[in-house]
């Protein structure tokens, strides 16, 4: 019985026969295995994480920090406006003056229901635990599907695995340091001459995320034109002839991707998509060279029988 369970537990590590196969129950062993590191590992960053989520919370606002500062400010002023006359002396020993810069020190958002706290600690420490284990999950999933593979197939798994995840981390890096400044000073704008800005809390951190995810995977571009071109789904000649169809689905794609729908945002990602489209056009010419030499040589000579084909039916109704 020992040597049974000893068995079944390795099952997921090597298949059972000669030819190198698995029988449905040992995938189904392997798949339990690797979702129970995965899920291991997510709980472990989240209990971590959850005790660093005030710190996390405050580097997340930090590019968005000076418009929380305003409209915070804003509201503090229009309280006082209410309740007593500007004309009244301020108290000895204060320092209106100094109350500015002590806010600045730490940014205070505001949450507006007893569990608001806990679950928005959640959702953050959430996040950055899938941040922070992406090679643990990613791999484990990369590598349940690798015996699937081609041997040709299978040289590009660790090369994918490191450019996606690097993909992602400059999207994410791009998003914090150029996009959420000015997205977020349109944004208000757009309230400032009829309302007060809230700062809650979730929705700030809620936008600030989506943000954050929706240029990680937007930043994947690249990888996705190059085996568009790799499995010759898609022709170079064809991507490379209709760029204009191809920047209208940017276009869209951006439109949708982004969680403010402001054409400030919506350009501000379109550019750097245009120019990863071109770059990994580039590129796939490079390392591609000749598979894509290849292919257009076969579409020529297609081209080709066609026309030739064509000339000869006129050709036979004259005879």
């Amino acid at each position: 019985m020992a040597e049974d369970k000893a068995n079944e537990k390795r099952a997921w590590k090597k298949p059972r026969n000669k030819e190198g196969r698995m029988t449905i129950w040992e995938h189904l062993a392997e798949l339990r295995h690797r979702l129970t590191v995965i899920v291991i590992s997510l709980f472990v960053a989240i209990c971590v994480l959850y005790f660093f989520a005030p710190q996390l919370i405050q580097f997340l606002i930090e590019p968005v920090s000076v418009h929380i500062l305003n409209a915070t400010q804003t509201t503090e002023d229009s309280e006082q406006t209410t309740t007593e006359g500007s004309d009244q002396a301020a108290p000895e020993g204060t320092d209106p003056a100094g109350s500015e810069g002590s806010n600045q020190a730490d940014v205070m958002l505001q949450v507006l229901t007893p569990l608001g706290g806990f679950t928005l600690r959640f959702v953050v420490s959430l996040f950055f635990a899938v941040v922070f284990t992406s090679p643990i999950w990613i791999w484990q999933l990369m590598a349940f599907f690798l015996p699937a593979l081609k041997p040709k197939e299978r040289k590009w798994v660790l090369p994918t695995f490191f450019v996606g995840l690097t993909l992602f981390g400059i999207g994410v890096v791009f998003c914090y340091f150029i996009i959420l400044d000015p997205a977020f000073q349109w944004m208000l704008d757009q309230t400032n001459a009829f309302a007060i800005v809230l700062p809650n809390a979730t929705d700030y951190i809620t936008l600030i995320l989506l943000f954050e995810i929706a240029f990680g995977f937007a930043f994947q571009l690249p990888l996705i034109i190059f085996y568009l071109l790799v499995f010759n789904i898609i022709p170079y000649k064809k991507l490379r002839k209709n760029w204009r169809i191809v920047y209208i689905v940017l276009l869209v794609f951006c439109a949708v991707i982004t969680p403010d729908a402001s054409p400030v945002t919506l350009l501000l990602m379109f550019v750097p998509m245009a120019v990863l489209y071109e770059l990994s056009l580039a590129l796939s010419r490079i390392v591609l060279s000749k598979r894509i030499k290849a292919k257009e040589a076969e579409l020529a000579a297609a081209e080709a029988g066609e026309t030739e084909e064509t000339g000869e039916e006129p050709n036979r109704a004259e005879a």
